[in-house]
């Protein structure tokens, strides 16, 4: 029992950065917040932390703040029928099993029908683009040899892991484009044996970061994901879509939220090198751009033809056109960039395969 609350819970007095983290380091989106006699007083998941940072809450608030307090769970003498007739009925992914107040366990949706049938994801039949086109100088020797898509992980290649995260709710229609060493790539698919429908699109020079989607008018006329070709986004990608559907959002940006320590004061001055402020070691917290995206198909007509246009020309343009783009926040740990060598070695320990 003492290793299920150790591992599940953190005490409610606990700022919202640490718990954060602290939740990236569980792995599963939940954590239980327990009072000063280690009873739960409030469960906390990632939608929450979510929801929180999009307030303007500050993350040094005590994690209380922002705890569910009326949470449903249950004893631990339920069967395995009542346990799936809670998961029926309600939109939850973990049910804490409590004793006397205590965590005694937790069951975990994902893990409770293991083997038994495929979890159910909310289903969203949007087209999704992988830009593939690069020539991944971050992983240079590597990709003189492989393009950065057909880097190995385990069994899989990137792209394939990248394109199973999408499918899982639904998305099954895929555009790559591609340049470098893009023979390679579609020599690749032509022996897939995944469910997918994939088509390419052929740069015929380096079109930038987004250039390529100026092929796509014409064939997307509904909303559609872009993902970069190295970047594995472990989150519920049908919230994605229902926040940027539900506040009319153009383009929606999934974001990291990374924090940062400078390992040494800082210096602010005024003019003439007046100093008007000592840190020792300030701390930020940072929303870091994923490479994930949802665009509308309107974003196509702001983008030029057959010239190098990168994310951020877009995103300058659609701001000054007074059009409204979302941040959608996701933890530290749920983005998981291959792209470069340190970040390929971490990504492999976390998804277990080596």
């Amino acid at each position: 029992m003492s290793k299920i609350i150790d591992k599940y819970t953190i005490m409610y007095n606990y700022t919202i950065r640490e718990s954060i983290k602290r939740m990236d380091e569980i792995g599963i989106g939940f954590i239980a917040v327990t009072n000063e006699f280690g009873k739960i007083c409030g469960v906390v998941t990632d939608g929450d932390f979510r929801r929180a940072i999009l307030k303007g809450v500050s993350l040094d608030d005590d994690v209380i703040k922002i705890a569910n307090k009326r949470f449903i769970s249950i004893d631990p003498k339920y069967s395995d029928k009542e346990i799936k007739d809670i998961f029926k009925k309600n939109p939850i992914k973990h049910i804490p099993v409590i004793k006397n107040g205590k965590l005694v366990d937790l069951i975990i949706k994902e893990k409770f029908y293991s083997g038994e049938e495929s979890i159910k994801y909310n289903q969203i039949n949007l087209p999704v683009v992988i830009m593939a086109g690069g020539r991944g100088e971050r992983l240079d020797p590597f990709t003189r040899i492989l393009p950065k898509p057909l880097i190995p992980i385990g069994d899989k290649t990137v792209i394939e892991i990248i394109m199973d995260e999408y499918a899982k709710f639904g998305m099954k229609n895929f555009y790559i484009s591609i340049n470098y060493k893009g023979k390679m790539i579609k020599a690749y698919f032509e022996d897939f044996a995944g469910d997918y429908n994939i088509s390419f699109i052929q740069e015929e020079k380096p079109l930038g970061t987004i250039g390529a989607l100026k092929y796509l008018v014409g064939e997307i006329y509904t909303p559609f994901c872009v993902s970069n070709c190295d970047i594995i986004i472990k989150s519920d990608y049908t919230e994605i879509y229902k926040f940027h559907k539900k506040n009319g959002y153009i383009i929606t940006i999934v974001c990291s939220l990374q924090h940062h320590i400078i390992p040494y004061g800082i210096c602010e001055i005024e003019n003439g090198g007046i100093l008007k402020m000592f840190i020792e070691k300030p701390r930020y917290d940072l929303l870091v751009n994923t490479g994930m995206y949802i665009f509308n198909p309107e974003v196509l007509d702001y983008i030029p033809k057959n010239e190098a246009f990168d994310i951020t020309d877009l995103i300058k343009i659609i701001l000054k056109k007074g059009k409204r783009v979302g941040v959608f926040p996701i933890s530290e740990k749920s983005w998981l960039d291959v792209g470069q060598w340190e970040e390929y070695k971490e990504t492999i320990k976390y998804l277990k395969l080596f």
